[in-house]
């Protein structure tokens, strides 16, 4: 099942005295999170709580953020190490590309015979990439890098289709 609300971000500390708050993007791009009109925290019975986006900015790596009723250094203080999260719906996606989210969980399934490989348990970044990181069913993990000579096709309602790297999953 797709989540509503994807997490990308986290509040890292208050940027000058007025309320604003510096960001670290989990976005593809830092200017992603600064575009949206809005963003939501999860509350502690499983919902999620709106909150409107005044002004953002990009800076470096992060997002300067001035979120609607945060007008002092304090109430910014207060929101540190808070993950923020965007529905889904808010964030562009170009066509054929998927949210990470969505992948996670979904079996790993060799292209050429059919064989469910493993699950698809993370996706991280490498200086070169990304790597697919695959729990095996023998209980070992298989990283598998994110280009199209392994990574053949990604279906959300199927799996995510490999072409398995000689003797990385023999013993599966």
């Amino acid at each position: 099942m797709k989540k509503e609300f994807l997490e990308c971000g986290k509040i890292l500390s208050p940027h000058g005295v007025r309320g604003v708050v510096k960001i670290e993007s989990w976005c593809d791009t830092p200017k992603i999170l600064a575009a949206q009109k809005r963003i939501f925290f999860a509350e502690k019975d499983g919902g999620y709580k709106e909150a409107k986006v005044i002004s953002a900015s990009v800076s470096g790596a992060l997002v300067l953020m001035h979120i609607e009723g945060l007008d002092e250094r304090e109430a910014a203080q207060a929101l540190k190490n808070r993950v923020i999260y965007l529905n889904r719906d808010d964030i562009p996606l170009p066509k054929g590309s998927h949210f990470l989210a969505d992948i996670i969980g979904l079996p790993a399934i060799d292209v050429d015979t059919g064989r469910t490989l493993g699950t698809v348990v993370d996706i991280t970044d490498v200086p070169r990439g990304k790597l697919y990181v695959i729990d095996t069913e023998n209980g070992r993990q298989a990283l598998v890098p994110d280009v199209d000579e392994f990574i053949k096709e990604i279906d959300i309602d199927r799996g995510v289709m490999i072409k398995p790297i000689p003797g990385l999953f023999e013993d599966v």
